[in-house]
């Protein structure tokens, strides 16, 4: 087994002047590791310019079929090219991948209300595993073809679950989600660690909201799976290991 970090990449960040550039500086000294990103702000605009409207629940895109196809479009186009150029300037190997690669993942159909969006069933560890023995640095977009129907348009996966179900699929070393957001706020302060029992109280009572909701779900869904650590903040996670909010799965016992 490889000691391995995945690192899940914000996808509102790629358009700040400079943070990618020093994510990846900061991501060549974490080798080996694999990339997952998002893109939201991207799929966005380019729904826009097309005339599709866009609608979230709980954070999570409703993607029709029109809009599945922008998804598809846009993340393994240019969105990837972009994370992979960067890590590669950095001096990593990076190599772009999606979810219908090579069968790298497999997912299903969340509900009918969500339309085009998918979990993470399968994840294809051993190609990964091929990859970084390799030297390569896997970058994924979380694209997944549903089982069944691998000529269709691959299912839009949100990335943070896409990088949860990888990282415990790896059984990673560490799973990092990684924003401009130093970690889950908790009464105005960054808290330091949470328990997976602490999550659906602080969803329930509108501390944890959007994305960082869905963060801290998959967060948890990664420790079931076997990942053994997951940090959630911004590049400062690369300077220390306590930074950030370290999400484990029990609350400490007093002495």
């Amino acid at each position: 087994m490889l000691d391995v970090r995945v690192v899940k990449i914000g996808g509102n960040e790629l358009d700040r002047p400079g943070w990618l550039e020093s994510c990846a500086r900061a991501l060549s000294l974490s080798e080996p590791l694999v990339v997952v990103h998002g893109g939201g702000r991207a799929i966005s605009a380019m729904s826009e310019r097309l005339g599709l409207s866009a609608e979230k629940r709980d954070g999570l895109r409703v993607t029709t079929p029109e809009i599945a196809a922008v998804v598809e479009m846009v993340l393994a186009g240019p969105v990837n090219r972009q994370v992979v150029g960067a890590l590669r300037d950095a001096g990593i190997d990076a190599v772009g991948l999606c979810g219908a690669d090579g069968g790298l993942l497999e997912g299903h159909r969340v509900s009918e209300v969500l339309g085009h969006v998918g979990d993470i069933a399968v994840v294809r560890a051993a190609l990964l595993e091929s990859l970084l023995r390799a030297g390569l640095t896997p970058v994924i977009a979380p694209l997944a073809p549903e089982a069944g129907r691998a000529d269709a348009v691959p299912l839009n996966v949100n990335a943070d679950n896409a990088a949860a179900a990888v990282a415990a699929a790896l059984q990673a070393e560490e799973l990092l989600f990684v924003s401009d957001v130093a970690g889950v706020r908790v009464r105005g302060v960054a808290h330091p660690e949470l328990a997976v029992s602490e999550i659906e109280g602080l969803i329930a009572t509108g501390v944890a909201t959007g994305g960082m909701a869905a963060k801290l779900r998959a967060a948890a869904g990664a420790l079931a799976g076997g990942a053994r650590a997951v940090r959630i903040g911004d590049l400062t996670l690369f300077d220390s290991s306590l930074a950030g909010t370290r999400i484990v799965a029990a609350a400490a016992q007093p002495a």
